[in-house]
């Protein structure tokens, strides 16, 4: 048995060597030509070959080799990789075999017309034609199967599971047999179905994912590959528990539309993200109703350098607008915007506008010099603690330049205002929530005096976004930790940012003005089981490897987040996962003076003044954790 071993990796050396060259393999294909011709004649002759078949064969010999030797380096079947042959190999060398063997018939049946006399029995091109291919594909597939099985003996093989069983898990387990930098072998298959291992695919056992966990104890699965092109994977979140429970490495394979070339590379695989097990079920959009909304129009998006901002910019492309309008101050990320808009999408009909919205003068003339007939309002502050402790900048921000731009809007003529606002704008406990609720009740009242359709979007925590938990926690994790969640109790609602974004284009073409949605966020994620399922993903131990502390909690924050008001009520929509929210309009003109009278003292920078003047226009403000909590009293 060793030296059976030895004389493998000699061969291993000889053949597999990358430096091998094409024309050693070539020599070899052209040997097996003439070995194919001599036993198809002895096969048809019954291993007799009578004396008039030996003078005619002088010629028919030099006649297949050079025939054989053309055909093969046109197709260059000698020049690909043996290691790496493919199914796609193999039907090429099987159709340069059969031209060569097309050929040989017709020079047969030329000399049959001349002369009487097949030079080539076409019973000879026939066995000749199986017996070539055989003897080409076969040697291609055993020196593949003994790199394959002998090239990395000495390194460790990982057992594998594959989540999928279908074309797009099968393309998956080639992709891993085909890359020789890997030791993963393919153990098994899991399915939906009741498999039970007495089916395969390419010769690996199907089983239903109920037999997973013992799969893991009887295979020692070191990684579980989610190759699923249909279910999401929170569908199956017990198979994530499993691995997270037993240290097995998760890696999920990209979307078919994100394959190089219609190929999938093992660089493409990657390890799961908790934002993947976050996400739910797809976002099914009435694209016909956003069509027609945003076709050929001129579309202002602010805040567009932002998380939110910038992915609707992006979605906005699928739509032909006439033009859209990137308008935010930040400079650096709205050229990275414009970037990203003409190299990888191929959009260009776009201006980036450099900008403050509470600029009037620059607000204005953006408007009078692109007349966008649609806004989608996503500039704010929306950190929680800095505007605890800046009131003036959340109010003039956040308050006057929402009113600002809607003002404008109005002015121009514009068909319809979006406004993104958020679920602490909801009973707020804080002044960054006060300062949206005050934004979001300026809109609605203006609608009631207004051509424009004011339409509020609410929705809770982005994933991924600047300054969102999960960045943090991957930071704090990367570094050693700690990681710090404020509260034990404290929890969140999460939205990815294109499925925020995709709700916020439906909900603005369901609008018709006056209404504020409320999105469906799923259940609501305790902090510190988010933290701690971060934590098994990167393969660490808490509590030796890396802690969790509890900071406390932050001024103004609160241990869970609503998404209506307590006096709110909600209507259905045509969208399972968007609702219409039932609110009572302030009067403009009373709502108005409150908020000149706010934006009037921002002068006098009197923080107890401001938040004072904010609690008066929303009652249901009641602070938490926070200096302000004396105006409550």
């Amino acid at each position: 048995m060793h030296d059976k071993f030895i004389i493998l990796q000699m061969i291993n050396i000889k053949i597999f060597s990358k430096h091998t060259s094409q024309w050693i393999i070539l020599s070899i294909d052209m040997l097996f030509v003439l070995v194919s011709v001599i036993i198809s004649y002895f096969l048809r002759l019954n291993f007799t070959i009578p004396k008039t078949y030996l003078l005619t064969f002088v010629y028919v010999l030099p006649i297949i080799f050079v025939i054989r030797l053309i055909s093969f380096l046109i197709s260059k079947i000698h020049t690909g990789l043996i290691r790496y042959t493919s199914t796609k190999d193999a039907g090429k060398v099987f159709f340069t075999v059969f031209t060569g063997s097309f050929i040989f018939v017709i020079i047969s049946l030329i000399s049959f017309a001349h002369n009487g006399v097949y030079l080539i029995p076409v019973s000879v091109i026939a066995i000749d034609f199986f017996v070539l291919s055989f003897m080409l594909i076969g040697l291609r597939l055993f020196i593949k199967t003994l790199f394959l099985e002998y090239s990395q003996r000495s390194i460790k093989t990982e057992n594998v599971i594959i989540y999928g069983a279908d074309e797009f898990s099968l393309a998956t387990k080639k992709t891993l047999d085909r890359d020789t930098k890997i030791n993963f072998k393919i153990v098994a298959l899991l399915d939906d179905t009741e498999s039970d291992g007495t089916h395969k695919i390419d010769g690996v056992k199907i089983y239903n994912i109920a037999q997973f966990e013992e799969l893991t104890e009887k295979y020692l699965i070191s990684n579980l590959i989610i190759a699923n092109n249909t279910t999401n994977i929170i569908k199956h979140n017990n198979l994530v528990e499993v691995c997270l429970n037993k240290n097995i490495k998760i890696l999920t394979v990209p979307k078919l539309d994100d394959w190089i070339n219609g190929e999938l590379s093992y660089n493409q695989i990657r390890k799961i993200k908790i934002e993947d097990l976050l996400e739910r079920e797809p976002i099914k959009l009435d694209e016909k109703q956003i069509i027609r909304d945003i076709t050929n129009q001129i579309v202002l998006v602010t805040g567009a350098a932002g998380s939110i901002g910038s992915e609707l910019v992006k979605q906005i492309t699928k739509f032909n607008p006439k033009k859209i309008i990137a308008f935010d101050q930040a400079e650096s990320p709205l050229y990275d915007l414009e970037l990203e808009l003409c190299e990888k999408y191929n959009f260009f009909n776009f201006d980036i506008v450099i900008g403050d919205v509470t600029n009037k003068v620059r607000v204005n003339r953006m408007f009078k010099v692109f007349e966008p007939k649609i806004i989608f309002h996503a500039a704010a502050y929306k950190h929680v603690p800095m505007m605890e402790n800046n009131p003036s900048e959340a109010v003039n921000t956040n308050i006057l330049g929402t009113k600002i731009l809607a003002d404008i809007a109005v002015q121009y003529h514009a068909a319809k205002f979006v406004m993104i606002s958020t679920d602490k704008a909801v009973n707020p406990t804080n002044v960054m929530g006060a300062s949206k609720r005050i934004a979001e009740m300026y809109t609605q009242s203006l609608n009631s005096v207004s051509q424009t359709k004011f339409i509020t979007t609410r929705f809770g925590n982005v994933l991924g976004s600047n300054g969102s938990v999960i960045p943090r926690f991957k930071t704090q994790i990367e570094s050693g930790g700690p990681v710090t969640v404020t509260h034990p109790e404290v929890t969140r609602y999460f939205m990815t940012i294109p499925e925020a974004c995709q709700l916020v284009l439906q909900a603005s073409a369901f609008g018709n003005g006056g209404e504020v949605f409320i999105f469906d966020m799923g259940k609501s994620v305790k902090i510190v089981d988010l933290a701690k399922k971060m934590i098994k993903l990167y393969g660490l131990n808490l509590g030796t490897d890396i802690q969790i502390k509890f900071s406390g909690l932050r001024p103004g924050e609160k241990l869970y987040e609503e998404l209506l008001n307590t006096k709110e009520n909600t209507t259905a929509t045509h969208h399972p996962q968007i609702m219409i929210a039932k609110l009572n309009t302030e009067d403009y003109k009373i709502l108005s003076e409150k908020i000149d009278s706010l934006i009037s003292i921002l002068k006098n920078q009197d923080n107890l003044e401001i938040v004072k003047i904010m609690k008066n226009i929303v009652p249901e403000f009641k602070s938490k954790n926070s200096i302000f909590e004396v105006l409550d009293n």
